[in-house]
């Protein structure tokens, strides 16, 4: 009895001593790491705060979108609705550019959706399946969500601004790997300073906390973020969409239909009708937003495909003959490699596409982010000493690691931009250094 008293007393002394080891935190790290992380906050905070908060406004877009276009997108029951082959004779006759396809209606009371162009330069002409008349033109780049998202993805600044972003995104990386470590309770565990921030010190105290303890709370819902918008940026996305490329994980080469042709050898004089096509592509019972691509020149074939990010696994893409309606080819979300398919995921999660629970994590978080970027600059303000900027100081005998050299190449190397700022920063430090032995 006395031994196994005496072996209970030695293992809890034992784990109590090595968990205090293991909370202990190399305090010059910790200094070292809290100046990068500083460094980073100051210039990134004010573009973290536009970012957050233009998410937060864009995250509403269908809610302040859909009664401005209901009269557009919206007809009266009237009849029998006319050929959808005649409502596109009449959208190609009022659109300023030629419709490259047709949103298939899921509703009698919807008007019949032609769209021309992509991306940036899409618009869309609908036309009312009853009278004939068009309804309507909804241009994305002419509303105000549309400058809302620019403002998010490019600062209103073009490609320029795209790259600012895309820096501050690597940066916010920075932020939350050195924010978690400064973070990381040395003291072991508690409630206050750790779960809820501390009220009963000072208000500086209460802000810090604010700030850190929502940081680490939403970091991994910020990294998730952050990799649903990287993919999408100019330097990092263009090198991930030659990954892509090289290692085939993205969409299949016949996915979008250029390498497919229709037979025209033994073809009748015309294409068949979109009123057959859309037989076709009712019969797939695809869900979502079902579209039908139209030929491009005599060689080229119909496409029917579905968005749904709701489901990504159900998305498909269905080739069809232009002349005889034969189907071709039909490529699955499986045929899609899987580079695209954590990107096109992380994107949706990033846009709150996966239902009301994912919006409102979505907006959860950005609210988050805005509340410790605010938190952060309150803190600083209440501590910055008169004429100083108040950069944490790190002591002249510590030696950044090994492990922490080796992790900033790879981030290097993995964010082009970051490590090319990371080279501007070290480099002023340097003279900055060399200024002042020197003028000692």
């Amino acid at each position: 009895m006395i031994c196994f008293k005496y072996a209970q007393i030695t293992i809890v002394f034992y784990l109590d001593f090595n968990y205090k080891y293991l909370m202990q935190k190399n305090q010059k790290l910790n200094k070292w790491l809290w100046k990068w992380h500083f460094i980073a906050g100051m210039v990134s905070l004010p573009f973290i705060l536009i970012l957050s908060i233009t998410g937060i406004i864009y995250l509403f877009k269908a809610d302040y979108e859909a009664p401005k276009q209901k009269d557009v997108k919206e007809v009266i029951v009237q009849g029998t609705p006319i050929s959808l082959q005649e409502q596109w004779k009449i959208a190609k006759t009022h659109a300023t550019k030629k419709p490259n396809a047709v949103i298939i209606p899921t509703a009698t009371n919807q008007a019949t959706e032609f769209v021309s162009g992509r991306f940036g330069g899409k618009s869309s002409l609908y036309v009312n399946p009853y009278t004939g008349e068009v309804s309507g033109v909804i241009t994305p780049k002419d509303s105000v969500m549309f400058t809302v998202r620019k403002l998010h993805g490019e600062l209103l600044l073009g490609g320029f601004g795209t790259k600012i972003v895309e820096l501050i995104a690597c940066w916010m990386i920075v932020l939350i790997l050195t924010g978690i470590y400064v973070w990381w309770p040395g003291r072991g565990w508690q409630l206050k300073g750790f779960f809820i921030p501390r009220t009963g010190v000072d208000k500086r105290t209460f802000y810090r906390d604010l700030h850190s303890i929502t940081g680490f709370w939403v970091s991994i819902l910020l990294m998730m973020i952050l990799a649903g918008g990287l993919p999408w940026t100019d330097v990092f996305g263009s090198n991930f969409k030659t990954l892509q490329k090289v290692t085939n994980t993205g969409y299949p080469s016949t996915w979008d239909a250029r390498k497919l042709q229709s037979n025209t050898t033994e073809a009748p004089q015309d294409f068949i009708s979109l009123d057959q096509m859309m037989v076709k592509a009712t019969s797939l019972n695809l869900s979502g937003d079902v579209a039908i691509t139209f030929p491009k020149g005599p060689n080229g074939v119909y496409s029917v495909s579905n968005t749904n990010p709701m489901d990504l696994a159900s998305q498909k893409k269905v080739h069809f003959d232009a002349y005889t309606g034969k189907q071709l080819l039909a490529n699955h979300w499986d045929d899609v490699g899987i580079l695209m398919q954590g990107r096109m995921w992380f994107m949706a999660f990033h846009q709150g596409e996966f239902g009301t629970w994912n919006w409102v994590l979505m907006l959860l978080t950005s609210i988050a982010l805005t509340v410790m970027s605010i938190a952060a600059i309150v803190s600083y303000v209440l501590r910055k000493k008169p004429k100083k900027w108040g950069v944490p100081k790190v002591p002249a005998s510590f030696k950044v690691g090994y492990g922490i050299v080796v992790l900033l190449i790879i981030l290097s190397v993995v964010f082009p931009l970051f490590g090319g700022s990371l080279i501007i920063i070290i480099g002023v430090e340097y003279w900055r250094k060399k200024r002042k032995i020197a003028s000692i």
